[in-house]
C-alpha cells in the first residue's frame, strides 16, 4: 500500500493526456469550417450521433464529487446511494419522451430562452444571469476543488495549486474548439472514466477476497461484502425510533428511506437532467430520434454507475472495520482514495486518468454552457444585439478563459469555504435550495399554458425561501413533530427535517403558490408557445431502449430492497 506514484503511472497519464489532446485537436481541425458559425460553436448542431451524445451526457455528470464523494457515501449508507444513479435513469426517460421534444418543437438552444419564449424576458434574464453564478461559484469551483484536491491525495505530493491549474488549462483546451470537440472528446473521457473505475472496482474486490481468506477473486470479494456489511445492500433506510443510534438517525437524515422516492429525489434529478443548461445543451442541437436515443443511452449508462463509484466505498468499509485499511484522511470521503492505495504499479496511473476524465469533462462542459448562457442570452441580447457570428464565437471563447480564471481564483485558497462542509454537501446545500422552485417554474410552464411570467417569479423566489425556512428554521419554529414532517436530531445539539423531505415540501407549496398565482392574473397568449400530443410519440426503437431499462431498474431493485 502506497499513495507514491512510479514512472510507470506517469506513462499511463501522459499517453491519456496526448490521446485525448490529439484527438481533440483533430475534431477542431475538421470543423474548422464552421471556425465562426455561433451555433456550430456551440452546440454542433445536427453533427453530434446519438452514442456521442449519450457518453458526454455521462462524462459531464460524473465529476470528482461522484468518484470521492458518493464513494463516501457509500462506505457509510451503503447501496442505498445508488439511487441517486437509478432513479437518474428513470429521469431521463422522463426527459427523453416529455422534455426534449417541447425543446426542440419551439427551436429552444438555452434555458433562458425557454423562459423567454414560454413567461417573458425579465423571467429569462433573471435566470440567465443566477445560472451564471451559480455554474462559476459553486459548480465549477466545486468540481475543480475537489478535483484538485482528490488527485492531490492521490499523489501523495503537495501540488494543489499546481493541479488547479494543470485541470483548468487541459478543460480549457478542449473547451476553446466548442461543443463539437467538448462532446466527442468526452467520448474517450467516458471510455476511461468507466475503464478506469471497473478496474479499480475489481482490484478491489479482489483485496477484499484476499483479505478475508477466499482468494483473490472478485466474485467472494463481493460476497465476502453482502457477508460482513448486510446493511449496505438495503435500497431503504429505515426510519428511526426511540432505540436508534445517533449513526442510524443521521444516515436517515441522509437519505430518508421511502420518503426519499416520494418527493426529494425526483425533483433532485429531473430539474438536473431536464432543467439544466449544462446537461440539455448536448441534446438541443440534435434532431428528435437522435437526441432521444442519446439520453437514453446515457441513462443505461446510469444503470453501471453504481458499481464504479459506490462499491469502492462499500469495500473501504469493510477493510476498514475490519482493521485492514488506516485511518482515512478526511473521514468517510478518503474511502476511494484509500482503496487506491491497493493497486499495482500502472493501474495507479489509470486510476488517475480516469478520476482526471470525470473531473476535466465536466469542467469543460460545464464551462461551455457558461460560455453559451452568457453570449446567447445576455451579450446578444442586452450589450451587443447585431453581432456578427464570429464576434458571438469569440466572446464564447473570451468567456470560457473568464470563468476559468474566475474558478482557480475562488478555489485557490478556498475562498468560498468548500473544504470546510465538504464537496459534495457544498453542492447540495447551494443547488439544492433552488432545485424546488426551478423545476416548478419549468414544469408548469411546460404542461401547463395558464402559468404566468408573475407565477414564474413567485416561484424561483418561493421555492427558495421555502427550502431556506424548512431546512433551517421549521423545527424551532413549527417544532420536531408535526403532520408535515419528523425532525431527528443531527448529532450537534439541534434538529433537522431530512433534506429530501425538504425539498418535497418546497416544491409542493411552491406549485400551489404558483398555480394560484396564474388564476388570480390574465391569461397569457397560447399561442407563444406550441405543444401538442404528436410530439410524445416514440418509436419502437426507443420503445425498446425504455423497457430495457426499466427492466433492469426492476430487476436491481428486486435484489436489493
Amino acid at each position: 500500500m502506497s499513495n507514491s506514484l512510479a514512472t510507470t503511472d506517469y506513462v499511463v497519464f501522459i499517453i491519456y493526456f496526448f490521446i485525448v489532446a490529439g484527438y481533440g485537436y483533430s475534431i477542431y481541425r475538421k470543423r474548422k469550417k464552421d471556425e465562426h458559425d455561433a451555433k456550430a460553436f456551440f452546440l454542433a448542431e445536427g453533427t453530434l450521433t446519438w452514442w456521442a451524445i449519450g457518453a458526454s451526457l455521462i462524462a459531464s455528470n460524473i465529476s470528482a464529487e461522484q468518484f470521492i464523494g458518493m464513494s463516501g457515501e457509500g462506505f457509510f449508507l451503503g447501496v442505498a446511494v445508488a439511487a441517486y444513479e437509478w432513479i437518474a435513469a428513470i429521469a431521463l426517460i422522463i426527459v427523453a419522451v416529455w422534455f426534449i421534444p417541447v425543446y426542440l418543437k419551439n427551436k429552444i438552444y438555452t434555458m433562458p430562452q425557454f423562459l423567454k419564449t414560454r413567461y417573458n424576458e425579465s423571467v429569462a434574464l433573471i435566470m440567465a444571469v443566477f445560472w451564471l453564478f451559480l455554474y462559476v461559484f459553486v459548480n465549477l469551483t466545486s468540481i475543480l476543488y475537489l478535483g484538485a484536491v482528490a488527485i492531490n491525495g492521490l499523489t501523495g505530493g503537495n501540488y494543489l495549486h499546481l493541479i488547479m491549474i494543470g485541470l483548468a488549462v487541459f478543460a480549457l483546451f478542449i473547451s476553446l474548439g466548442g461543443m463539437k470537440v467538448v462532446a466527442y472528446t468526452d467520448v474517450i473521457q467516458v471510455a476511461v472514466l468507466i475503464f478506469g473505475g471497473l478496474v479499480t472496482t475489481y482490484i478491489a474486490l479482489c483485496v477484499v477476497g484476499e483479505k478475508f481468506g477466499v482468494g483473490s477473486n472478485a466474485f467472494a470479494g463481493f460476497n465476502v461484502l453482502m457477508q460482513q456489511a448486510p446493511d449496505h445492500f438495503k435500497m431503504i433506510i429505515p426510519k428511526p425510533t426511540a432505540a436508534s443510534s445517533q449513526n442510524e438517525i443521521s444516515k436517515y437524515l441522509t437519505f430518508p428511506g421511502i420518503a426519499s422516492y416520494a418527493a426529494g429525489i425526483w425533483i433532485i434529478n429531473l430539474n438536473y437532467w431536464g432543467c439544466n443548461q449544462y446537461i440539455t445543451q448536448r441534446a438541443l442541437g440534435a434532431d428528435l430520434h437522435t437526441a432521444r436515443t442519446g439520453i437514453l443511452f446515457a441513462g443505461l449508462l446510469k444503470l453501471l454507475m453504481p458499481v464504479i463509484v459506490m462499491l469502492p466505498g462499500i469495500a473501504a468499509f469493510v477493510l476498514y472495520k475490519n482493521g485492514h485499511l488506516p485511518q482515512l484522511i478526511g473521514g468517510k470521503d478518503g474511502a476511494y482514495s484509500a482503496i487506491l492505495t491497493f493497486l499495482p504499479t500502472g493501474l495507479k496511473g489509470l486510476s488517475i486518468a480516469a478520476l482526471t476524465a470525470a473531473i476535466v469533462a465536466s469542467l469543460a462542459g460545464k464551462v461551455n454552457s457558461i460560455s453559451t448562457i452568457f453570449t446567447l442570452d445576455v451579450y446578444s441580447k442586452y450589450v451587443k444585439k447585431e453581432s456578427e457570428q464570429k464576434n458571438l464565437v469569440f466572446i464564447g471563447r473570451a468567456t470560457v478563459f473568464v470563468g476559468l480564471i474566475l474558478a482557480v481564483l475562488f478555489t485557490w485558497n478556498d475562498l468560498l469555504g468548500i473544504g470546510g462542509v465538504g464537496g459534495f454537501t457544498y453542492i447540495q446545500k447551494y443547488t439544492g435550495f433552488i432545485s424546488p422552485g426551478v423545476f416548478a417554474m419549468f414544469f408548469l410552464g411546460m404542461f401547463w399554458k395558464r402559468t404566468t411570467g408573475p407565477a414564474a417569479i413567485v416561484g424561483v423566489v418561493a421555492g427558495f425561501v421555502l427550502s431556506v425556512f424548512f431546512n433551517e428554521f421549521a423545527p424551532a419554529v413549527l417544532g420536531n413533530n408535526t403532520w408535515l414532517y419528523t425532525a431527528y436530531s443531527n448529532g450537534h445539539g439541534g434538529f433537522e427535517i431530512p433534506f429530501h423531505i425538504c425539498m418535497g415540501l418546497s416544491f409542493a407549496f411552491t406549485m400551489l403558490l404558483m398555480i394560484g398565482v396564474s388564476l388570480s392574473g390574465p391569461k397569457i397568449n397560447p399561442k407563444a408557445f406550441e405543444l401538442d400530443k404528436s410530439m410524445f410519440k416514440v418509436k419502437p426503437s426507443t420503445m425498446v431502449l425504455i423497457i430495457l431499462t426499466l427492466l433492469l431498474i426492476t430487476a436491481l431493485y428486486v435484489k436489493f430492497w
